[in-house]
């Protein structure tokens, strides 16, 4: 087609696009085809830190002078503040617009705190205003289930991450719900607020395929591809049922599928970047009512006998006290957890430079 299928889309549907980037450039370009939001984790924001790394090693070495005392770690995060103030900038407009229920920039609380309510909670209000269209995300661990309902309670729109299961989009949904009950109840404004809660369908295939591989099962690689798509139909369809006012979030992408396969409901799409450019330069017409269309029978009965599928896919596959040690998670966490490590490197690279190079 000649025109950009997400443009397309953002005409005709009620799904709406987001960038799975902090780079403004990046965001700048997609602005061309229709993003109105844009998500961001530590693995994203250090890769657009060293995207545009002679500024950021600048600006470290700038707030390191005027700050002698902060630790490798303090400026790595001031950096990732001033880098989702910068891209928060760029979707004020579309902010204003849509009354705060998109043009929103992600910032992630920080994932050594994951098991750590009262300090997720804590973060998330200060990360909220950072900028009017910031959104937080807080994972979708067992401790952290609280966490969405007090922080929504003051004030704040999250976006739920770390979540790869129907089970936990619906702990998500339903602590939100509270949260939000509080707040009208008290007679505080809601007009505003924006709650999303991801499903890394791309991550849901990823430990389909290691579970299989480690169980030893003999399944077709093209009928795991479809098992993020799964889930988050499904998830789709329980939240439609039950009228929440969360919208799911699709993000993590390892195929077109996941864009493709779940247009049509009132949600919002995630890519990367680099998926984005590919998806257009394709040219794929989009089915605009894709989600309502049910997975194969036969690939659906394939993937449930995997047991780590049902987990993710069954409406009570996981209780809320297995979400954190729940596999998909704890790769999920340990990689989030890398990034912090490696931010701090990055700037400790700076403001300790190796002499011997």
């Amino acid at each position: 087609m000649t025109q950009s299928p997400f443009l397309y889309m953002k005409e005709n549907s009620k799904t709406v696009l987001w960038n799975d980037s902090a780079d403004p450039k990046e965001l700048m370009d997609a602005l061309t085809w229709g993003i109105v939001g844009a998500t961001c984790n530590p693995v994203i924001a250090l890769s657009a830190i060293k995207a545009d790394k002679e500024y950021w090693v600048g600006r470290i070495k700038e707030y390191a002078k005027n700050h002698p005392t902060a630790t490798d770690d303090q400026i790595g995060w001031a950096m990732v503040e001033e880098l989702s103030i910068n891209a928060a900038k760029i979707f004020e407009p579309e902010f204003e617009k849509q009354n705060g229920r998109n043009g929103r920039l992600s910032i992630q609380t920080d994932p050594r705190n994951f098991r750590d309510a009262k300090a997720l909670t804590e973060q998330a209000v200060v990360f909220s205003k950072l900028a009017k269209n910031i959104i937080v995300k807080i994972p979708v661990t067992s401790e952290a289930i609280s966490a969405f309902e007090e922080a929504t309670y003051q004030g704040v729109s999250l976006n739920a991450t770390v979540s790869f299961s129907v089970a936990q989009t619906i702990a998500v949904a339903e602590a939100i719900e509270r949260g939000l009950k509080r707040r009208e109840a008290e007679g505080l404004d809601i007009s505003q607020m924006g709650p999303v809660c991801t499903i890394m369908v791309g991550r849901v295939d990823d430990w389909v395929k290691v579970s299989a591989e480690k169980s030893g099962a003999m399944i077709d690689p093209g009928v795991m591809e479809w098992a993020g798509v799964a889930v988050f139909k499904h998830a789709h369809q329980v939240y439609k049922e039950r009228g929440y006012r969360t919208r799911l979030l699709s993000a993590a992408f390892r195929n077109h599928m996941h864009w493709s396969q779940i247009l049509g409901g009132d949600s919002v799409i995630s890519p990367p970047y680099a998926w984005q450019v590919k998806i257009n330069k394709a040219g794929l017409v989009p089915n605009l009512n894709s989600i309502e269309e049910p997975v194969d029978p036969t690939i659906l009965k394939t993937l449930q006998m995997l047991p780590e599928f049902n987990k993710m896919y069954d409406v009570g596959g996981l209780k809320v006290d297995e979400f954190t040690n729940f596999g998909a998670t704890l790769r999920t966490l340990r990689g989030f957890l890398q990034s912090v490590n490696d931010l701090e490197a990055f700037v400790r690279d700076v403001t300790v430079p190796n002499p011997d190079k």
